[in-house]
């Protein structure tokens, strides 16, 4: 299978996406390089205001594995199943009776694909033994007196059961670990064996992090409100599955949670697990409608079950892992009053450390020292948003979304000619509309392109050159009002920038990135795990149009969005569009744009018919979160400014969409 992107072809199996949360920080010593002599640790006076030091060996570190009891026979074996977790904790905190606290991160992808933008894997001795840990956790933060934890999903590695991609498995999986560092599960020598084994060299502060399924973990195991979990950091992370797989009942994909398990599962798990697939496939059918599978899958609903802080990333052009992901999950922590940080980067499917390295380690490091370690560090007092405004230029805001954000309506207009509207405050008068077909060749890119010339395949309605900058920051809702002309159809809503600017390319090969071949590093390294990593800088591309934000739905889920149904042609229907959260600024000269249209090729599937669709002007409406509200729309659209600069043959009209299919939540390899 191919992944698609501004003419680049991906080979899916050998490109896998996957999760890469990675850290680094300070220049530390080159590959093979040996940890200096353990300074003696800090005292507790200091370490309230001075960041953890790397005083600790690495190099002489215990590395163990132990087999931690879930408390579920997944796999009807007869017999509960464990999971195997690699451990890598300095051993002098021990030897002087302190305890330590966990940085954690489980995943599927140990074995199958590997993590991180170089597909790092787990390495073992001739006995078994955990020799090389992927990312750069454990070089990074076990001589700052942490353990690192890498757990393998149950069904994936080394571990029993069956992966059943963000089921109640998945999430004991590594909530059973967390309960076994806490001192309340059991953990075993042994795969099969009866020797147990205590951490008792834990204080069972436990954070955990990753990126895409790995950190969709972790918003699984703290929605379950789990003791001793005090902070995670996901990143790119899928907080409810449904909307993984479907928008409102429009399918994102070609396939379902049955392939990806199969992908990630260990060979003897794809012959036990035969059952376990099969109910992915029952509980998960094509036609869009929510099913108990789902409900077991939406962490969103038991956000208010949430105690640990939130370190939440996200790329606000990933088309793998959706911003609607991050808005929904985001809004409900802020509703539970969950302590939250975010970033928003331009990119793509992309891990910090690969779009904004040094300043990610620093940042990530104080995290975890002051919610791990309990430092004063005053990482919880500062801007709680940082968001990328142009390739490596950020901003930051005291809150996320601004307080001055309210949620705003703009209407569709008709204009000068057919299919092409104004967007503004007022409503349009009864019976206006606007009509198009359903055209499944083309995707948003095409209709942006066009959005100001009549074409039969959208609707695209315009404000004028925008006299001061408008920002929008948050999720949008568009309510359309639609009469198709044959049973089945299905809608998208985009919001365009209207002018020339340059981008992060994140329809491109690495999303955002390119990767380069000098090398830093981020920690001590031994023979078998090196702290090393390829450097990366931002991939650009000049552009006349920003796609920034997008939502589709089944218009068939017009009564119900947990159902479909069948529609009468002639008949118009109402319905919402959730669109992606994002944040975004047009700037002064530029166009906002609404296009309504039907299939966005390559990142929905078409409905079963091509339908012809008839738009109720009067009762079709955007509702945006512009900071500052309609009076700064109305300063924003009350006076005159140039228009954008037209489209040149030497610069592309925007940036394709990647076609992320089939469905791995994670990384590029």
């Amino acid at each position: 299978m191919e992944i698609r992107a501004r003419g680049a072809r991906w080979s899916c199996r050998a490109l896998v996406l996957m999760a890469s949360a990675a850290l680094c920080g300070v220049l530390l010593a080159p590959a093979g390089a040996q940890a200096a002599a353990p300074a003696p640790p800090p005292t507790p006076a200091e370490t309230r205001v001075k960041a953890s030091e790397p005083v600790y060996s690495y190099e002489n570190a215990v590395r163990e594995s132990v087999w931690v009891d879930t408390g579920l026979d997944g796999d009807g074996d007869g017999r509960t199943d464990r999971v195997a977790v690699d451990i890598i904790r300095p051993g002098e905190p021990a030897r002087a009776g302190r305890k330590i606290p966990v940085i954690m991160d489980a995943s599927p992808y140990y074995s199958c694909c590997g993590r991180g933008n170089e597909s790092q894997k787990k390495t073992y001795d001739a006995g078994g033994g955990p020799l090389g840990f992927p990312l750069h956790y454990d070089n990074y933060f076990v001589p700052r007196g942490y353990a690192f934890v890498a757990v393998d999903l149950t069904g994936t590695n080394r571990s029993d059961g069956c992966a059943d991609v963000g089921g109640r498995s998945d999430v004991q999986s590594a909530k059973a670990v967390v309960d076994w560092l806490g001192g309340r599960a059991v953990g075993y020598a042994s795969r099969t064996g009866g020797a147990r084994v205590t951490a008792d060299w834990t204080t069972g502060a436990t954070g955990m992090i990753g990126k895409s399924y790995d950190g969709t973990i972790a918003n699984g195991v703290a929605a379950t409100g789990v003791e001793g979990l005090k902070t995670i950091v996901p990143i790119g992370s899928i907080s409810s599955w449904y909307d993984y797989y479907f928008a409102q009942g429009a399918p994102l994909y070609g396939s379902g949670p049955d392939w990806l398990s199969h992908y990630v599962e260990s060979p003897d798990a794809r012959t036990r697990c035969q059952a376990v697939q099969r109910g992915l496939v029952e509980g998960a059918p094509r036609t869009g409608d929510w099913t108990p599978l789902w409900t077991e899958r939406d962490y969103v609903r038991d956000a208010h079950k949430v105690r640990a802080s939130v370190f939440a990333v996200h790329g606000m052009q990933d088309l793998n892992v959706r911003t609607k992901h991050l808005g929904q999950w985001w809004d409900a922590l802020a509703d539970a009053g969950v302590e939250r940080k975010i970033w928003l980067s331009q990119t793509g499917h992309v891990d910090p450390f690969d779009f904004r390295r040094a300043t990610w380690v620093e940042t990530l490091h104080r995290w975890f020292d002051h919610y791990l370690l309990g430092h004063d560090n005053g990482v919880e007092r500062e801007p709680m948003a940082d968001i990328e405004r142009a390739p490596d230029q950020w901003s930051t805001d005291r809150v996320w979304p601004p307080g001055a954000t309210a949620a705003t309506t703009l209407r569709p207009g008709s204009g000068t000619v057919p299919g092409v509207g104004t967007l503004g405050r007022a409503q349009a008068a009864p019976g206006t509309t606007e009509t198009f077909t359903d055209d499944r060749r083309q995707n948003e890119e095409d209709w942006a392109a066009a959005v100001d010339r009549s074409t039969p395949a959208k609707n695209g309605f315009l404000t004028p050159p925008l006299s001061k900058d408008l920002r929008l920051s948050g999720s949008a809702r568009v309510t359309v009002t639609a009469t198709p002309s044959t049973t089945t159809a299905h809608l998208s809503a985009v919001l365009v920038d209207l002018g020339p600017d340059t981008i992060r390319d994140y329809g491109a090969s690495g999303e955002g990135i390119t990767t380069l071949t000098t090398r830093t590093c981020w920690g001590p390294s031994t023979a078998a795990d090196s702290s090393c990593y390829l450097e990366t800088a931002a991939r650009t591309a000049a552009v006349d149009h920003t796609v920034f934000s997008r939502g589709w739905a089944d218009l068939g889920t017009y009564a119900d969005p947990a159902k479909g149904r069948p529609l009468t042609p002639g008949t118009p229907y109402t319905l919402t569009i959730d669109l992606a959260a994002s944040d975004h600024v047009v700037p002064a000269g530029h166009r906002l744009a609404l296009i309504i249209g039907g299939t966005d090729s390559g990142l929905i599937d078409p409905p079963s018919t091509t339908p012809t669709l008839t738009l109720d002007l009067a009762r079709t409406a955007a509702k945006l979160p512009l900071v500052g509200g309609a009076a700064a729309f109305r300063r924003a659209v009350g006076g005159a400014a140039p228009p954008h600069t037209a489209p040149s043959a030497s610069r592309p009209s925007g940036v394709a969409p990647p076609r992320p299919a089939p469905p791995i939540p994670g990384d590029r390899s």
